[in-house]
């Protein structure tokens, strides 16, 4: 059986980290035997459970090859994966998305796994958009193994509670909706506001939704004139509308909140909104506080044209550049992103799939996942693109953005600096390309 460790705070230096992990890529290696040490990025326990299933079914058809999965906490899982790539040892298989790839491959640390990948007859299950995002530009860094897609999850009772026959379509409604759950009962908030690690990110959305009739979908922190989203005069009108929902109607703590805890405020039915990718479906399955009959998603939120914004966002699996093992790596990417395998980890996790025709299941047909059929079925309302997370300077943008939404939310930066500072960045950096 293979072992799992997880890295339980960021504090940790890189060489406990590798200790934990395995003091180097070959550690382990027994006779014939391989141990490819595999660390995840978003991990939460029901995705592990899931995947640590996944790795012993792969493990009993390879007896040769043992796999050692590493499991960060999510708020610090890719500084940790970073740490461990700059070190040069310790990892082998690990989790890229297309947040981190662009400073991953640009600094080396990430194998071209196309020679790996020749003649591998999983391709040919693979969606078009599977397929495009893994052959990237001619390189091959990664292989997603699903894709991501905002949705509002809604506590039903509480809307109709609060007085309203259905769902915000639209983040003005959105507010109006939350601004009345707020405070009605005991330990009751409105939304789950994102104010910490990756704030930012619901920030662009909602700029997103306001110009989304004029956004450039090859470069989505582009309008279609050139000029960035944020020099729009809809980005201020965004802004005005998601400052609000925080000052009237999220939880104060959420000033911190990232990905954990607001995924925590809504499966504790603390909160009655949430803006959050599908694979959160699974963590409110899973909730002991929201009953089934609760709570639902509803598609994600438009602007004053009526028209919305889908990033078309992924993750997925490579191969360390420093790994001693690019064969054996290989050979689990391929199992984890074929047939069966691929298929219950995105249904487990709640994920648009990479294999042809698994969308076509009941699965994706009922319940929460309703509103990713509507939004797929009326591309004219909701518009999908590409925001450029795959530059060599996302890391530097993201943590540049969250600096100054907190800036904003704790008084510290105008709302029009904010803007006026994220246009003269892209700007700059584009000019300079």
């Amino acid at each position: 059986m293979h072992k799992r460790k997880v890295l339980a705070g960021i504090g940790i230096s890189v060489a406990a980290a590798l200790t934990l992990g395995g003091c180097s890529s070959s550690a382990g290696d027994d006779g014939g035997t391989v141990t490819l040490q595999m660390v995840e990025s978003l991990t939460n326990p029901v995705r592990t459970e899931l995947l640590d299933e996944l790795i012993g079914e792969f493990e009993e058809k390879n007896p040769t090859i043992k796999v050692e999965l590493i499991s960060p906490p999510t708020e610090q899982a890719d500084q940790k994966i970073q740490q461990m790539l700059q070190a040069g040892s310790g990892v082998d298989v690990l989790e890229v998305r297309d947040l981190t790839v662009g400073p991953f491959s640009t600094n080396g640390w990430l194998d071209d796994m196309t020679e790996e990948f020749d003649g591998w007859d999983g391709w040919d299950q693979l969606t078009p958009n599977a397929k495009a995002v893994a052959e990237g530009d001619g390189e091959m860094y990664y292989v997603p193994y699903g894709f991501y897609g905002l949705s509002l999850f809604y506590r039903t009772d509480m809307v109709e509670a609060a007085g309203f026959d259905a769902p915000p379509s639209n983040w003005e409604e959105l507010l109006e909706q939350a601004t009345a759950i707020q405070g009605s009962g005991d330990n009751q908030f409105g939304y789950a506001f994102r104010g910490g690690k990756n704030g930012f990110t619901n920030a662009v959305t909602a700029i997103s939704a306001y110009v989304a009739d004029q956004i450039d979908t090859k470069n989505a922190y582009k309008l279609e004139n050139g000029d960035s989203i944020f020099s729009a005069p809809e980005a201020s009108d965004a802004l005005d509308v998601y400052f609000e929902l925080f000052e009237k109607a999220s939880p104060p703590s959420s000033v911190a909140w990232g990905y954990p805890e607001m995924v925590e405020g809504f499966t504790n039915g603390s909160t009655g909104f949430l803006l959050q990718d599908p694979e959160v479906i699974a963590s409110v399955q899973e909730s002991t506080a929201v009953t089934d009959e609760q709570w639902n998603t509803a598609p994600t939120l438009a602007g004053p044209s009526g028209k919305a914004f889908q990033a078309l966002a992924t993750a997925g699996w490579g191969i360390a550049e420093k790994s001693e093992h690019k064969e054996e790596a290989a050979k689990l990417i391929q199992f984890l992103s074929s047939g069966d395998a691929s298929i219950r980890f995105t249904e487990g996790n709640s994920l648009v799939p990479i294999i042809q025709g698994a969308d076509e299941s009941e699965f994706y047909k009922i319940g929460p996942w309703e509103s990713y059929l509507y939004m797929s079925e009326h591309p004219e309302d909701f518009v999908t693109g590409e925001q450029p997370r795959g530059v060599a300077w996302w890391t530097e943008w993201s943590e540049k953005a969250d600096t100054e939404l907190q800036q904003v939310l704790i008084g510290q930066m105008t709302q029009d600096d904010l803007l006026a500072s994220w246009d003269a960045y892209w700007t700059e950096k584009w000019a300079n390309e």
